[in-house]
């Protein structure tokens, strides 16, 4: 489709540039490695581009959805997967208060409860060695984390919800995404 659009040379980035209906080319694509990977999620507008430039492929659509200009119609990005392989070293998690809280939901690890104002608290207390690292820090509301002490949470008999562990991007694309769609699922390890 995109070859014979370049040949008949249609200004096609010119027409989608301008074709607007209320944000329909900020919806989001995720996109794969070309190992599928998952790689980042971007705009249909940036998708469409790779699309066109044949960087990349549609393997998933939105059913009966499309984007169309004077001259074209195509179906509506949902997955690309880029042709070539993109090498990108290791993807490190920074340890802040941010992605901890983004790793836990923003919910209590000790009740569950989110609507409350939430701090960090180690699961192994500072003040008996305990360590700034993935593993050692949860999510708390004020209430918890002051009846927890400098204790750990069997000694306090507040179990947490769930065991605290590094993070890895794939959890942050999900989480970025907020509710993922059904045909994202295959590709994040969700089925």
């Amino acid at each position: 489709m995109f070859k014979a659009l370049r040949q008949e040379g249609s200004t096609f980035s010119t027409q989608a540039r301008s074709y607007r209906t209320g944000g329909r080319l900020n919806a989001k694509v995720l996109v794969l490695n070309q190992s599928y990977e998952p790689m980042s999620v971007i705009s249909a507008r940036k998708a469409i581009v790779l699309l066109y430039l044949g960087k990349a492929e549609l393997l998933e659509t939105l059913e009966g959805k499309q984007l169309r200009s004077v001259s074209l119609a195509m179906p509506f990005p949902s997955v690309l997967r880029l042709g070539v392989y993109i090498r990108l070293p290791y993807k490190n998690i920074i340890l802040s208060r941010k992605n901890i809280l983004r790793r836990d939901g923003h919910r209590c690890q000790f009740c569950g409860r989110g609507d409350l104002t939430l701090t960090l608290d180690h699961v192994f207390p500072l003040s008996r060695g305990g360590e700034d690292t993935w593993e050692n820090l949860v999510c708390a509301c004020v209430n918890c984390n002051n009846r927890k002490g400098d204790r750990t949470p069997e000694e306090a008999a507040m179990p947490l919800r769930r065991r605290p562990m590094r993070p890895n991007h794939v959890t942050f694309i999900r989480q970025f995404v907020g509710t993922v769609n059904e045909r994202w699922k295959p590709y994040l390890f969700l089925h």
